[in-house]
């Protein structure tokens, strides 16, 4: 008998674990932590080169909207850090939603262009659900953002060279 009963004390507490640990990690499913990073495209390229720089001071924001009506559901903001780096926390899941991290305003004025053309709004578009195959839900990290120089630095033509390609920017 009391073998029978240590068994049973041990079953339970092993039970009692294990629901511990998966009522853990199902609110993990519903918190998801943002990082990404804001440059200066030096260049208006659209992409960072030897020239480009870090922004600290960058507004983004966070915008969920519906699938179908694009009704904003969710909007967060966030500002970089003296790297360029941005974080941000966001509870709920939202699958159902477009949700994407949008270039607010730049601390450098000459450095505050941005390209509003639908190729690169979806180049910062974030899934923010558990159920989308991404093994860690955790952690979103999100393309660098950049906003563009005015005009572009004298010394691009030559970091293009280096990199062996020819841009479609005039000089």
């Amino acid at each position: 008998m009391a073998k029978f009963v240590i068994f049973f004390l041990a079953s339970a507490l092993c039970f009692t674990t294990l629901l511990h640990f998966a009522a853990a990690d199902a609110d993990d499913f519903d918190r998801f932590h943002i990082k990404g990073s804001v440059y200066c495209d030096t260049c208006r390229v659209q992409f960072q080169t030897r020239l480009s720089k870090v922004l600290e001071g960058a507004k983004v924001k966070l915008e969920c909207k519906g699938r179908e009506n694009q009704t904003v559901t969710l909007t967060k903001e966030a500002s970089t850090d003296k790297d360029g780096n941005y974080e941000m926390e966001v509870m709920g899941d939202h699958e159902e939603e477009v949700c994407e991290i949008i270039l607010v305003q730049s601390p450098d004025p000459e450095c505050g262009d941005v390209n509003n053309q639908e190729f690169l709004r979806n180049a910062a578009r974030i899934s923010l659900t558990a159920n989308d195959g991404i093994v860690s839900n955790e952690i979103r990290t999100i393309n660098p953002l950049g906003f563009m120089r005015k005009t572009p630095l004298a010394d691009c033509p030559q970091a293009f060279k280096e990199l062996g390609i020819v841009p479609d920017v005039t000089f």
